[in-house]
């Protein structure tokens, strides 16, 4: 190709999200359609395939859409370490494991959590940070001076 045409073409950006820049839902016409720089398919039927992965790029796998916010994050994270406590089975294998070096990791990323969010969490969260990590704490204290293994699998 001539280096001086593509200097002149540049390059083009083409807007593909769903939604405008105020929030609303474009139409679905105007959000899959190709712009006018852009060659349309010469297969509609890919397309239209093309276009139905994009709308179904939601959850995977059975997955719920679950809102994040800093309550549903902790509760993340004590489950994870829950996990590693073996005080609930892996919900892949069903297998009840033990790993306290991970579950320390995860008590611990807790800790850090709690110290670097000091006057930034409203009541409830600061409760609740307070309650899963005493929660956690006792649990793994427990199991160590019961002699665990570090790890059981």
């Amino acid at each position: 190709m001539n280096h001086e045409n593509e200097e002149a073409r540049g390059f083009r950006i083409s807007d593909r999200r769903r939604f405008t820049h105020e929030g609303e839902t474009r139409p679905a016409d105007e959000a899959s359609a190709p712009s006018k720089d852009e060659p349309a398919s010469e297969d509609p039927r890919t397309r239209d395939a093309s276009a139905a992965r994009r709308a179904d790029a939601g959850p995977q796998h059975g997955t719920r859409s679950v809102e994040v916010s800093f309550s549903t994050f902790v509760l993340g994270l004590s489950t994870q370490a829950l996990l590693h406590l073996g005080e609930i089975p892996d919900p892949q294998t069903g297998a009840t494991n033990r790993d306290l070096t991970a579950a320390r990791q995860v008590i611990d990323i807790l800790g850090v959590l709690k110290q670097k969010t000091v006057n930034n969490l409203e009541q409830a969260e600061e409760a609740l940070l307070d309650s899963v990590l005493h929660d956690l704490r006792m649990a793994f204290v427990r199991l160590v001076r019961a002699g665990t293994p570090k790890e059981d699998t």
